[in-house]
């Protein structure tokens, strides 16, 4: 039972990460001396690796739960109208554990968002000056070219070269001590959500000179935000690529000869996924019961795939809306408030809405 310690539990991918508290809490301040070996050894289900990093790099567990916060969010957002919909906990049950045991394109998504996740964290650390380990990337000195012509690197380059080195260290020692088609496919799906940040990153620039003229400029590299890497793994993820081991056990072959050979960039999964549509607990399925469908869509959202085809509740609700806006000079946008009455429609639960287990 570690509901002694202070701080929230994030789940990680396999990994359960501590978010350790601000570093102004005293109880921070107290362990200042010899505090991350212990908080360190506390922490269930840690690798020796990933030990050892944590003592190392105590004040990083803080960027690495501010990661987990961002990608759960993102995750959740991605995938607000199916079935499955990245909620990870509920009544105390580590759901999302259970989607990761498969090895589905679900799985796939999680272990990419959430590589993503901490290297966008770490690097922001590092740029923000929160880690002794890092700071502003120190390969961004002296001048350059591009096709506007020559400028100074300035500013503080986001370090996106350390945060990745971090995640992969990090994230991937875990997999590393196994052998096997899902540690392959994990450690794939890793790299890919890795390289997907760096993928976004951007240069920005400021011009000088009379009146903004341009004769210099001072430049430097920036992350995009992190919506970005989420709407492309997630277009990964609709196209991932089924995958099975080669002879060796070395690597992947596509599963349907038919599709491309997976690059480094894709995801790839072992099994099909389940439908999502009951609760059952073995493959972390809330069911789809009481979600929100929407009766006009065609897609996922739809009422008739969100609720597998077991019909709808609608019930009429009233809300208050912003309403009449108008433009005043300047520069100021004008409302009232109106009531609006809508329908909801929830999806209808199954005769039987118990937790299906198969254990």
């Amino acid at each position: 039972n570690m509901n002694f310690l202070p701080g929230i539990w994030w789940s990680l991918p396999l990994v359960l990460v501590w978010a350790t508290p601000p570093v102004t809490s005293s109880w921070w301040y107290m362990g200042a001396v010899g505090s991350s070996r212990v908080m360190c050894d506390n922490v269930p289900g840690l690798v020796s690796r990933q030990r050892q990093l944590c003592r190392r790099h105590p004040e990083a567990m803080l960027s690495i739960g501010r990661g987990v916060a961002a990608w759960t969010a993102e995750c959740q957002h991605q995938f607000r109208r199916h079935r499955w919909d990245c909620n990870a906990l509920e009544r105390g049950q580590r759901l999302l554990g259970r989607v990761l045991l498969r090895s589905s394109r679900e799985s796939a998504f999680v272990h990419a968002i959430s590589s993503a996740g901490v290297v966008f964290a770490i690097t922001r650390a590092c740029s923000q000056g929160e880690l002794k380990s890092c700071s502003c990337d120190p390969k961004k000195k002296g001048s350059a070219k591009d096709s506007k012509g020559h400028f100074d690197w300035g500013g503080c380059s986001d370090n996106i070269d350390y945060g990745i080195r971090f995640a992969r260290a990090f994230v991937d020692a875990k997999e590393r001590k196994g052998k096997d088609a899902r540690a392959l496919m994990n450690l794939h799906n890793n790299r890919a959500g890795r390289k997907a940040v760096k993928r976004f990153l951007k240069q920005e620039c400021k011009c000088h000179g009379v009146s903004g003229s341009c004769t210099l400029r001072t430049c430097w590299l920036a992350m995009a935000d992190f919506r970005k890497t989420g709407d492309y793994l997630w277009k990964k993820y609709n196209g991932a690529i089924q995958v099975v081991m080669n002879q060796d056990g070395t690597g992947f072959t596509v599963a349907n000869k038919k599709f491309k050979k997976p690059t480094k960039n894709d995801l790839v999964y072992f099994e099909s996924s389940p439908d999502y549509c009951i609760r059952d607990r073995d493959v972390g399925s809330l069911g789809t019961a009481g979600r929100v469908c929407n009766q006009t869509s065609r897609g996922m959202d739809s009422c008739e795939v969100m609720c597998c085809g077991r019909g709808y509740d609608t019930s009429r609700v009233s809300r208050m809306t912003k309403c009449e806006c108008k433009f005043h000079w300047c520069c100021a946008v004008r409302c009232q408030d109106c009531l609006e009455v809508v329908d909801i429609h929830t999806c209808k639960a199954p005769k039987s809405a118990g937790w299906i287990s198969r254990t």
